[in-house]
């Protein structure tokens, strides 16, 4: 099990198209958190040891808001994972990136309010540093993979994450584009600030499957018309992403022993009086904090 160390979070699209093909056997991770969105599915894929996880579990059944972010980055941790590669369908707020493209981010603003966004709210305060969200070496492997895949593969791009469910309106698509924002979507965050707490190199995959209402619709179509366009998008798009995660996992598994950006991201993180932490709260957090608290 701890030699686990590539994992992949599958979004909308990715989730289920990956879970059917990678199989592998299923493996319920407790955490301090809850559950997390289900299993999590320990394969070998592209012939490297994988643990996948469906970000809105079995059937779909997560809205944005109500993925347990925690318990997914914390069950991926304690399984010993150390690369996250990450996917989300999202829309288009430039008209240079089409529907059908691939993005390999590297902004974000985050516009979520209703959730949990940190490991440490009690106890123990952590400040880690996130000035480059998305690990700027793991983002290299991806733009390099992407070299070998059919179509545009954008090498940066700044996710606005909402907190939905419903999409925006004509005003805000407006602001985020004035905002220097490039996609719109709603599952980036928190998952990647949890992701730097746990010291785990995170990078994301985004998949465009239409352009935000920014842009309007061609009038000649109807509701059930746009909605096929989008859901044929969203097929074809979810197809180059997986094309893009083969190419990229052996590169991945070649790349694991050398020095990562943030694997040491907490070290000059925790700011709290290790002396006075409670010991318990030190346990319960063992797979993030563990080795900063030998004596615990």
């Amino acid at each position: 099990m701890q030699g686990v160390r590539i994992g992949i979070v599958g979004g909308t699209g990715v989730g289920q198209v990956l879970a059917a093909e990678v199989g592998g056997r299923e493996v319920v991770v407790e955490t301090p958190f809850g559950p997390p969105s289900g299993p999590v599915l320990v394969a070998n894929w592209q012939g490297v040891d994988v643990a996948f996880l469906s970000r809105h579990g079995p059937g779909h059944l997560l809205s944005p808001s109500a993925v347990p972010y925690r318990a997914n980055i914390f069950a991926m941790k304690k399984l010993g994972v150390t690369h996250i590669l990450a996917s989300g369908a999202t829309g288009s707020l430039r008209e240079e990136i089409a529907p059908r493209d691939l993005v390999i981010c590297d902004q974000v603003i985050d516009r979520t309010y209703r959730r949990a966004g940190t490991f440490f709210d009690q106890g123990l305060v952590a400040h880690v540093e996130f000035s480059e969200p998305f690990c700027p070496k793991l983002r290299d492997l991806l733009i390099r993979a992407g070299e070998q895949a059919d179509g545009k593969v954008h090498t940066r791009g700044t996710y606005v994450c909402m907190e939905g469910p419903q999409f925006s309106t004509v005003a805000e698509a407006k602001m985020h584009r004035s905002w220097g924002g490039d996609l719109i979507g709603m599952t980036c965050m928190p998952e990647a600030k949890l992701a730097r707490e746990a010291e785990i190199s995170y990078a994301l995959i985004a998949l465009p499957t239409d352009y935000d209402c920014w842009r309007p619709h061609d009038p000649g179509k109807t509701r059930q018309a746009l909605l096929q366009e989008i859901v044929d998008n969203l097929n074809a798009v979810t197809a180059r992403a997986i094309s893009l995660m083969r190419v990229a996992i052996p590169m991945l598994a070649e790349a694991l022993p050398a020095p990562w950006p943030y694997e040491n991201a907490l070290a000059m993180g925790i700011w709290s009086d290790k002396s006075m932490v409670d010991p318990g709260l030190v346990e319960t957090l063992r797979p993030l904090v563990g080795r900063y608290f030998p004596d615990s």
